[in-house]
C-alpha cells in the first residue's frame, strides 16, 4: 500500500491544489517501511489526481480540499482522508490506526454557506473544476476576465431553486471583499465575478459541480455512542462539531443514531445543491 501526504517542511500542507510536494510512505503489514518525497511539477487538482494514480498511490492524506479535486481522486480510484493538520507523520501514524476521520470536500476559510472554495484547479476537460481559478496556461478550466487577481467587493443574495434564502450579504449590511480568481470563493462565483462591471447586476445559477461538489460516501461514518463522551446528548438531524486527532474542529450532521451508535456526515452542507445567485459588483480595489 502506498499513501500520499500533502506535504511541506513536514506539515500535511492545507490546499490540495497547491502543493509543491507529496511525501509518499510505503506501507507493509501496516507499518511504513520507506519514505520518498517528489515534487507535485506545478500542476492542478486534475493533473494531480494522475500524478498520484501513477505513483501507484492508494490513498491520499490532505487538509484543504474541494468538489473537483474530490472527484478526480475518486476517477483514479484513490481513498481520501481530508482535513488533516500538523505533522505529517503522525497523521499517516493516525491513519493506519483507524483514528483519522475524513472530512471530505470541505472549505478551510470561513463557516457557514457563504460562497467560499478552495484553491487549485484541474486540468481534466471531462471534469468541472470546483476549486477555483487555475493560472496556468492551457488549462481549460483556466479563469478568466479583466477582474482576476483584484481584490474586489460584492453584494450578492445566494437561493436554493425554490426561492429559499440561505445567505445573503444585503442582511449583514456589508460587501464580501475578495480576491477574484484567487480560489477564494467557489468556482462558479468566482466565473460570474471575473467579467463584470462596477454596479452591474448578474443571476448565476451553479450546479453542484460549480459549488460545493457532490456528497462524499466515505464522509459518512458511525462511531459507538460508548466511545463517544457527549454523544448520548445529541440527536439525529442536529449539527455539531468533531474534533480530529489533532484538536482540529470539523461540522458535521447527525445522520442517525440507535441505542449503540451513532452515525454522523461530515460533507458540507451544500454538496449537491444547485445554487442560485444575484450578484453585484460593488468595487473594483
Amino acid at each position: 500500500m502506498k499513501i500520499a501526504v500533502t506535504y511541506e517542511n513536514g506539515q500535511v500542507f492545507q490546499h490540495f491544489g497547491r502543493t509543491e510536494q507529496f511525501k509518499v510512505y510505503t506501507v507493509e503489514d501496516g507499518k511504513v517501511v520507506a519514505t520518498e518525497v517528489i515534487g507535485s511539477n506545478g500542476v492542478g487538482h486534475g493533473a494531480l489526481a494522475g500524478l498520484l494514480n501513477e505513483q501507484k498511490i492508494d490513498a491520499l492524506i490532505c487538509g484543504g480540499i474541494g468538489g473537483g479535486a474530490q472527484a478526480a481522486l475518486a476517477e483514479q480510484g484513490i481513498e481520501l482522508c481530508a482535513g488533516a493538520e500538523g505533522d505529517a507523520d503522525a497523521a499517516v501514524a493516525a491513519y493506519l490506526r483507524g483514528e483519522l476521520v475524513s472530512t471530505g470536500a470541505n472549505c478551510g476559510h470561513h463557516e457557514g454557506n457563504h460562497p467560499c472554495g478552495e484553491h487549485g484547479c484541474g486540468h481534466d476537460e471531462e471534469a468541472a473544476c470546483g476549486e477555483g481559478a487555475c493560472g496556468t496556461a492551457g488549462c481549460p478550466n483556466r479563469l478568466t476576465g479583466k477582474n482576476v487577481g483584484k481584490k474586489v467587493r460584492v453584494h450578492y443574495r445566494g437561493t436554493f431553486n425554490d426561492g429559499t434564502q440561505f445567505d445573503s450579504s444585503y442582511d449583514r449590511g456589508e460587501p464580501l471583499e475578495f480576491v477574484c480568481g484567487a480560489g477564494e470563493m467557489i468556482r462558479g462565483f468566482d466565473a460570474a465575478v471575473a467579467g463584470m462591471d462596477v454596479g452591474q447586476t448578474v443571476d448565476v445559477h451553479l450546479m453542484p459541480a460549480e459549488a460545493y461538489g457532490e456528497p462524499d460516501p466515505s464522509a459518512i461514518f458511525t462511531v459507538e455512542i460508548a466511545s463517544m463522551p457527549g454523544a448520548e446528548n445529541v440527536e439525529a438531524g442536529e449539527r455539531v462539531y468533531l474534533q480530529n486527532q489533532y484538536g482540529q474542529p470539523f461540522p458535521v450532521l447527525v445522520k442517525a443514531k440507535d441505542e449503540k451508535t451513532i452515525t454522523f456526515d461530515a460533507n458540507h452542507e451544500m454538496a449537491g445543491k444547485e445554487l442560485n445567485f444575484r450578484i453585484e459588483l460593488v468595487d473594483v480595489l
